[in-house]
């Protein structure tokens, strides 16, 4: 009988993520929240550990260049977190507006609005290209790179920043999809793009050192660029594009924009902080900045699957909203919350007993090794808030309420934050550390405020 328990368990499981897997947009209003969060989560995992996987693959042959090519792709990281900010934001924005109407059944104004932010996106994009292929040695200078970082790695940034349009495509495109309940399809997109960037990554860089490795990932996410626009024109789901969508409609991208712009401001604010981070670990030498990078970047890598949970949460309180079910858009969030909070602490355990582990991977010198070891213990104490943060951070971008995260945002990173970093560092002496204790206490502090205030419940009257 046990026998027969565990065999029709993992068969309903195996249908679960077999369902979860398949290309169609989902209603989630209705039904079992806890399947909902299931067929949601699994490839939102998948997704952001795609894109973990664009960020340590990058790094893992980029290392093998030396300390100057994981500095200037560190600090051109750095840098680019801004356009991560503005591709986030309006991704945020478009999943809220399409969520809301698929909601409420309105399959063609989903359509239409996700055009809308497409030509949103490609404005933006301009704009940013310019900037990079004009000022990218003055951007590297502004984060405290020296000479020697600049006139070997700047082309690198110039490419990255130039084409900046895949970046933000493929961030809105999967916003899109989200929205629409059709999370597999942003996972495949990020599996084609990384099965790309993993083939080009060692070629390029062998052939053309570090500008190569800027080369695989701009060709590497606008392969999964190019597998959505297919996805959306060819419209099986219930979102279908045609090219009249596109003429501009001034409400919508008006209404866009008001999410949007809070949205990728409440992304640059934490984007922001991250860069004074590491702006501030260039007072401690090339070693250190590496050190740090790859640090970062394995946090990063583990902290992605976990934003997959905040992005389902993001879709259920927007579907649900949209069909004026705010307690069961409520109930959702606490759970996806539960698997979240269990997750992160789990990663947290990982990083404090094998961090070396994972560093040696990247690197066996030993000032790095020292700096990366050091910087995943001490920021991996703060996992468990962060994760229940991100959630509830998410809920109310789900809910169009982007505004509040933003205001919380700025308060704990530049007024808490920066100021804490610079006295713990320079004041105290504290070093290295004092950026890394500043980030956990940060973490903590903002949790407990954007719990405070999703408890209050305003962000269910929002409109979008």
């Amino acid at each position: 009988m046990l026998v027969q328990q565990k065999i029709s368990y993992l068969h309903k499981l195996k249908l679960l993520i077999r369902e979860s897997l398949n290309s169609d947009d989902k209603d989630f209003t209705t039904g079992s929240i806890r399947k909902a969060i299931f067929l949601l989560a699994v490839p939102m995992i998948l997704e952001m550990s795609m894109e973990s996987v664009f960020v340590v693959v990058d790094i893992f042959f980029v290392s093998k260049l030396g300390a100057l090519a994981t500095a200037t792709v560190g600090l051109t990281e750095s840098l680019l977190t801004i356009i991560y900010a503005v591709g986030i934001g309006i991704s945020i924005a478009t999943t809220a507006m399409v969520a809301r109407r698929v909601g409420e059944k309105k399959y063609k104004a989903s359509a239409i609005a996700a055009s809308q932010s497409i030509l949103i996106a490609i404005a933006l994009s301009i704009i940013i290209c310019i900037a990079g292929i004009l000022f990218s040695k003055e951007f590297l200078y502004l984060m405290g790179a020296n000479d020697e970082i600049v006139a070997y790695g700047y082309k690198y940034t110039v490419i990255m920043l130039g084409l900046n349009i895949v970046i933000l495509l493929l961030f809105l495109l999967n916003g899109v999809f989200r929205g629409a309940g059709n999370a597999a399809i942003a996972m495949k997109s990020l599996w084609i793009a990384n099965i790309f960037n993993i083939i080009l990554c060692p070629i390029l860089i062998h052939y053309y050192g570090l500008t190569g490795a800027a080369y695989a990932t701009v060709l590497g996410r606008g392969v999964g660029v190019i597998y959505q626009l297919q996805q959306l024109f060819r419209g099986k789901g219930i979102l279908k594009i045609y090219s009249t969508y596109f003429l501009p409609k001034i409400k919508i991208i008006k209404s866009l924009l008001d999410v949007a712009l809070t949205a990728s401001l409440q992304f640059i604010i934490s984007s922001a902080s991250w860069i004074i981070m590491a702006k501030l670990m260039t007072s401690f030498g090339n070693n250190a900045i590496a050190g740090y990078t790859i640090a970062i970047r394995l946090i990063i890598f583990f902290i992605l699957p976990a934003i997959g949970f905040g992005n389902a949460a993001a879709t259920l309180v927007g579907q649900n909203l949209g069909a004026n079910l705010s307690e069961r858009a409520e109930q959702s969030v606490w759970k996806v919350t539960k698997y979240n909070t269990i997750y992160m602490g789990s990663v947290s355990i990982l990083f404090l007993i094998g961090a070396e582990y994972f560093v040696h991977f990247f690197s066996s010198e030993p000032e790095i090794m020292k700096t990366a070891v050091h910087a995943l213990r001490v920021i991996s104490l703060g996992y468990i808030f962060f994760g229940t943060g991100m959630v509830l951070m998410n809920a109310f971008n789900g809910a169009g309420d982007s505004r509040t995260p933003t205001l919380i945002n700025f308060f704990w990173f530049w007024i808490f934050q920066i100021p804490i970093a610079y006295f713990t560092t320079y004041f105290l002496h504290w070093n290295e550390w004092g950026i890394y204790i500043s980030i956990v206490i940060t973490d903590a502090l903002l949790t407990f405020t954007v719990y405070y205030l999703f408890k209050k419940g305003k962000w269910k009257l929002v409109k979008i």
